[in-house]
């Protein structure tokens, strides 16, 4: 039994890696793909196509749970690979109908997957094994943000322009490796619980199938209700309340880093041949930042409730230094410019290092912030984690669409003036909470 839950896991996490390495890696160079179709009939925008995913990805998170309940865990991140595949062939002959219905798409899809993905790693862990399993599902998916960027820095390296050839093999390679992370799922094996009975019973008659379906079905969407009304409520929360502002500005900087930053090292006319392979190492550099500050913060410092707000206050310096430096050393018109190139001149000669830099200071920063939300969630809603979580990813999500959608029209500057005022802002609000969750437990000791 044990060896089978491990290679589920195993192979969960492998699947992952692929599907997010073609996913992250899509999302990096999007808008310079894009960018490099004005002269087709194709008129979408990258950053509109990611603001979509991530608004329908908020929004279908509350039916998820229900969907994976009646379908089971498999079959639906099965199911939810072939969406997250066929946004990514839509580059290879893009269109603008395809490229914005398969961003709505794949929205639903990724609520599907990631509420399986939640389902299936509990399903295969126990009380001692539980930490050992996400540590193994979570390294094996962060290593997705390094070998398709290395792929992007080696075939992009010296190119001024993306040229149809170009973008044809990197998504037909991409759409490889999501398939394969697809065709994983297939390989997870059933865990010898109540699947066992069940099948037995489905053995017997058409009928009783249908009954167990139904079954299944009313009792999901039993727990669907039960749940919304806990997030209801927890909303109304005075933790939540003060969370939320740390939280919206988790997405505002999810977005930044993983869409906006690439695509202005990409077009900083300063960097020459080498800008179009740069989005690669960027994208690399940012992963490796959050894979440092996920082994540090999330476990070497997870148990020490007094870090925290050292965590987070090192998390808001470390992105302050960054946003600083960006605004020095990026044209401000960089998010923006509909050419491939930037006009606008920074106030200092744009330098590969620091740019570089910057991308992994973004990582840290946002892996301090994700470590510690999650923490001191899973320590003030022990027994309402779900919801408490959902709300989380409701919120991120939603902050994250809004900043896609304005990042093509607001010069890099003010992008960073508001991640400034909200990280400000959330990290003080963070600081009150966990002086509340403080105050509240030597209450109770006392």
């Amino acid at each position: 039994m044990a060896d089978i839950r491990t290679y589920n896991v195993v192979v969960l996490g492998i699947g992952f890696l692929f599907i997010f390495t073609a996913f992250t890696t899509c999302g990096n160079i999007e808008q310079t793909v894009v960018k490099s179709l004005n002269g087709t009939n194709f008129t979408g925008s990258g950053y509109h196509s990611l603001g979509i995913i991530y608004g329908v990805f908020s929004f279908c998170n509350v039916l998820a749970p229900t969907i994976v309940a009646i379908i089971g865990p498999r079959f639906t991140m099965f199911f939810s690979g072939i969406l997250y595949s066929g946004y990514i062939a839509v580059f290879i002959i893009p269109s603008t109908w395809s490229f914005y219905f398969t961003s709505v798409v794949i929205g639903i899809g990724a609520a599907m997957l990631w509420t399986a993905q939640g389902h299936f790693l509990v399903e295969n862990s126990d009380a001692s094994t539980i930490n050992r399993n996400t540590g193994l599902f979570w390294a094996l998916l962060q290593c997705s943000m390094l070998f398709g960027n290395l792929y992007v820095y080696f075939d992009w390296k010296g190119k001024t322009e993306i040229s149809d050839k170009d973008r044809k093999i990197m998504f037909t390679a991409l759409l490889v490796i999501s398939a394969l992370g697809t065709l994983s799922f297939l390989a997870l094996r059933k865990v010898c619980q109540l699947e066992d009975a069940l099948s037995e019973e489905e053995g017997q008659s058409l009928l009783s199938a249908r009954l167990i379906y139904t079954q299944r079905a009313t009792s999901a969407v039993t727990e669907a209700k039960t749940e919304f009304k806990t997030i209801v409520e927890l909303l109304k929360t005075k933790t939540i309340m003060l969370l939320s502002f740390c939280m919206a500005y988790s997405g505002l900087e999810l977005s930044f880093y993983s869409g906006v930053y690439g695509t202005c090292i990409g077009a900083t006319t300063y960097f020459g041949d080498a800008a179009k392979g740069l989005i690669g190492i960027s994208g690399i550099v940012v992963g490796i930042g959050e894979i440092i500050g996920g082994g540090l913060f999330g476990l070497v410092l997870k148990n020490n409730r007094f870090r925290r707000t050292s965590v987070v206050f090192l998390g808001m310096v470390v992105h302050f230094v960054a946003f600083y430096l960006i605004f020095l050393n990026i044209p401000d018109d960089a998010p923006v410019v509909f050419q491939t190139s930037s006009q606008h001149k920074p106030y200092l000669a744009p330098s590969v290092s620091i740019a570089l830099l910057c991308s992994f200071l973004l990582g840290l920063g946002d892996s301090c912030f994700n470590t510690q939300l999650y923490s001191i969630l899973g320590r003030a809603y022990a027994e309402q984690s779900a919801p408490a979580f959902a709300i989380f990813k409701f919120i991120q999500s939603i902050f994250a669409a809004v900043a896609f959608f304005y990042s093509g029209y607001i010069l890099l500057k003010w992008q960073l003036l508001v991640m400034v005022i909200m990280g400000f802002i959330g990290t003080l609000c963070f600081f009150m909470v966990e002086r509340m969750q403080n105050m509240s437990a030597d209450t109770q000791e006392f």
